[in-house]
């Protein structure tokens, strides 16, 4: 592994574990009024697009981060609609 991949590896780990709070807060508050669902939409497509990124560049840090990220960010968009009060 080159240096270029282990900043990226570095980078993959700090940015999905700054996001895993919000996901496990979420789920166990089931407070969901402060996420925009259009926002969680945007996020997860983008996530989509960079983890197909990934996959084509042949990046492992880039593969590894969004994997994590597009099921963290698919739980909060099912948690919006599970929890959002009708």
């Amino acid at each position: 592994m080159d240096y270029i991949e282990t900043i990226g590896f570095v980078a993959a780990i700090l940015t999905t574990a700054a996001f895993l709070p919000q996901v496990y807060k979420t789920w166990k508050t089931k407070d969901v009024s402060s996420l925009s669902l259009p926002m969680l939409l945007l996020f997860f497509v983008g996530i989509l697009a960079w983890l197909t990124y990934g996959f084509l560049k042949k990046s492992p840090s880039m593969i590894f981060a969004n994997s994590i990220t597009v099921v963290s960010s698919f739980l909060l968009m099912f948690f919006k609609i599970k929890y959002t009060k009708k």
